[in-house]
């Protein structure tokens, strides 16, 4: 094609384009700027992607900094993510914590893993014995791909950690890797609904008896939109997941923000009964705190009749989601710290902390994370985004959008090609044992054996320059109640108060 025909080509088209721009009614900048005003919408397109690569520093950006993404990324990869000239933060700066170290750590040789297994509901048919403190929090088939779901299934399996289907129910990719399994149950009993939208209990019965099903969690609402439903849009419900979700395909999907059998706490402890009776396995709940009366109520329960939750699953504000209103996911619930504070505290209050599990969720990435929620009261930690990132994940804030260009929260066929489960999955395993043992490592330089001593004493608080506080000052231990000890079996309350 001769020259002068290209160049005709071109500005014909340009002049489409700017014609285009002069006539739509939607966009000022492009109608009044045509063509160069196309410009703006492109920078704003790619602007978490420059920002990440050009502008910001390694300790700025949001939820995570690009010190800490390349930390997941080495450590997935299996290469050594040691720091070389010191840290780059302020450990002055307020809101800054600390571990205080024992001048005698534990020798690696006498403390070379985790001891102490932590077992959920052991008074149950088939109790949930998890070894590894970090595991994967809930994250559905639907929100990630199914060749992200297969991915981490299999790294969960060959890490030893389980994995939370999250809301949207159980898919043959959570199952892939062959490994242990949470089941989570929504308000909109995704997986297990019948055609008009009620819990089916013969499903929940006959998942119960699955023997990868390791235990069932009824989710109340979670960190980032608390009190708002699960909102996964149109083009992500493809016929597949519609099937597996039990709702059409092609329409999109939003739960109730509450289940519709319960409406008071009451309630809530008959329904997990219920399930309880259904299925051989442990049953918890998970929720984003906010008026704290309710987890007082639920520990007061539990330690009036024994009935209740085996576990509690505390969600933070800051915990991370496919898609959500920007008004609950910035001013909705109380922080992670302090709602494991709040939920470790009522239970010792009651008496009957020894009886149940807390689990720990929200922007948790490195072991450092997690040693601090379980020195605040935690047993386990669960955790998302660090896997996600372990995945390929590149932070680039698409996740509502189908349009993640890492393969990872989309159900476009293209964008999954990248995203290999054979080549992924050992990265995942890589990142958890990572985190697991960077946990051990924290533990044993605070002279402890096993992540479960961690105390709220073992670590200090910057609260202004100069002031420090320990961890057991900003939060006190309860007192000891008498009510507690009438009121619960008495043999095992003084030995969890020794």
């Amino acid at each position: 094609m001769p020259v002068w025909a290209v160049v005709l080509l071109v500005v014909g088209l340009l002049g489409l384009l700017a014609l285009q721009d002069v006539l739509q009614p939607r966009q000022a900048v492009r109608r009044v700027y045509p063509l160069v005003g196309r410009l703006r919408y492109l920078v704003e397109r790619v602007g978490p992607e420059l920002r990440q690569y050009i502008v910001t520093s390694d300790l700025e950006e949001r939820p995570f900094n690009r010190a800490q993404r390349s930390w997941v990324y080495q450590k997935a990869k299996g290469v050594d993510a040691a720091v070389g000239f010191g840290t780059q933060r302020d450990p002055s700066a307020p809101g800054s914590f600390h571990f205080l170290p024992s001048p005698f750590p534990t020798l690696t040789e006498e403390s070379p893993a985790d001891p102490q297994p932590v077992i959920i509901g052991p008074d149950r048919p088939r109790p949930f014995g998890v070894r590894s403190r970090v595991n994967i929090a809930p994250m559905s088939f639907g929100a990630l791909s199914a060749a992200a779901v297969s991915a981490l299934a299999e790294g969960a399996a060959e890490a030893g950690v389980y994995i939370n289907t999250g809301e949207g129910g159980l898919s043959p990719y959570h199952l892939s890797g062959g490994g242990a399994v949470v089941f989570q149950i929504g308000p909109a009993k995704y997986g297990v609904r019948t055609p008009e939208g009620d819990l089916d209990w013969a499903r929940v019965e006959e998942w119960g008896r699955h023997p990868q099903v390791r235990a069932f969690e009824v989710k109340l609402s979670q960190g980032a939109k608390p009190g708002n439903g699960g909102i996964l849009p149109a083009a992500k419900v493809t016929p597949e997941i519609a099937a597996i979700r039990g709702i059409p395909a092609g329409q999109a999907s939003h739960s109730p923000n509450r289940f519709t059998e319960f409406s008071d706490v009451r309630g809530l402890v008959d329904f997990v009964e219920r399930v309880k009776a259904l299925v051989p396995v442990p049953v918890g709940v998970k929720v984003a705190l906010g008026e704290t009366g309710f987890i007082d109520e639920l520990a007061a329960e539990r330690a009036r009749t024994g009935r209740g939750p085996d576990y509690i699953s505390v969600d933070g504000a800051e915990g991370g989601t496919g898609a959500a209103p920007l008004s609950l996911s910035d001013h909705m619930a109380l922080p992670l710290h302090d709602a494991i504070v709040e939920v470790d505290d009522a239970y010792r209050r009651h008496g009957v902390r020894d009886r149940i599990v807390v689990i720990a969720a929200g922007r948790t990435i490195t072991g450092a994370d997690a040693a601090q929620s379980l020195a605040l009261g935690a047993d386990l930690v669960n955790v998302a985004r660090g896997f996600l990132l372990a995945l390929g994940c590149i932070q680039a804030l698409r996740c509502h959008e189908n349009t993640c260009p890492s393969g990872v929260a989309t159900q476009s066929r293209w964008r999954q090609r990248e995203l290999v489960p054979e080549q992924k999955a050992p990265r995942v395993a890589n990142y958890a044992r990572a985190v697991q043992e960077y946990l051990m490592v924290v533990t044993r330089a605070l002279g402890l054996r096993s992540p479960g001593e961690l105390r709220r004493e073992h670590f200090e608080v910057v609260v202004e320059v100069g002031h420090r506080m320990k961890g057991s000052e900003l939060y006190p231990y309860p007192p000891l109640a008498l009510r507690a000890l009438e009121e619960t079996d008495t043999e095992a309350f003084l030995q969890w108060a020794s």
